[in-house]
C-alpha cells in the first residue's frame, strides 16, 4: 500500500490515497521510462489502462489520481533538463548522477519536479512523501539520501513557505 498524503486544504484530505498512489506510480513510470526507453505519452496510457487501480497479488490497490499522476510524470520529463543538473550539483565530487540507482533518479526527479512546479502541494508533504517511497524500496542510506536532497531542494524552492 502507498504511504498516506497528509493532505491540502485546496485538495482536501480525502485525495490523500489516490495521490500517495500517483506519486508512487510516476516513481514506477520513470523507473520504466528509463530503463525501456518508452515515451511519456505510451507510458502515461499504459498505466491508465493497466497500472493504477489495478490488483496486486489478489488486492485491489488505490486507485491512483490519473491527473496528478499524468502531472509528475509530463512534468518530471519536461523539466528534467533543470532537475539534473540540481541532482549532479548534490552529489559528492566525482560522483555521476548515471551512478545513483535508477529507483533513486525516479524518486528525485518527481519530488524535485513537485517541489518545483505544484506549490499547491505543501513542502513537507512532497519530502515525507518521497521519503516514503524510498522506504518502500530501499533498507540503506538511499531514504536519508532522498531526504537530504529534496530538503535542501526545498529550502531553495519554497524558501518563503519554509519562513512561515
Amino acid at each position: 500500500m502507498a504511504p498516506a498524503d497528509s493532505g491540502h486544504p485546496k485538495t482536501g484530505k480525502e485525495n490523500a490515497p489516490s495521490r500517495s498512489a500517483a506519486r508512487l506510480a510516476a516513481v514506477q513510470a520513470l523507473y520504466q521510462m528509463e530503463s525501456a526507453g518508452q515515451g511519456v505519452e505510451a507510458t502515461i496510457r499504459e498505466f491508465k489502462d493497466h497500472r493504477l487501480g489495478a490488483e496486486l497479488e489478489g488486492e485491489r490497490i488505490h486507485a491512483a489520481d490519473a491527473a496528478f499522476f499524468s502531472d509528475i510524470l509530463r512534468g518530471a520529463v519536461e523539466t528534467q533538463a533543470r532537475l539534473d543538473p540540481y541532482l549532479q550539483r548534490q552529489l559528492s565530487t566525482g560522483w555521476r548522477l548515471s551512478r545513483l540507482d535508477a529507483t533513486v533518479r525516479a524518486i528525485l526527479r518527481a519530488g524535485l519536479y513537485e517541489l518545483i512546479r505544484r506549490p499547491d502541494v505543501p513542502y513537507k508533504v512532497v519530502i515525507n512523501e518521497y521519503v516514503d517511497i524510498a522506504n518502500a524500496f530501499f533498507e540503506d542510506d538511499e531514504p536519508g539520501f532522498v531526504n537530504a536532497i529534496l530538503d535542501a531542494a526545498a529550502k531553495e524552492a519554497r524558501d518563503d513557505e519554509m519562513r512561515v
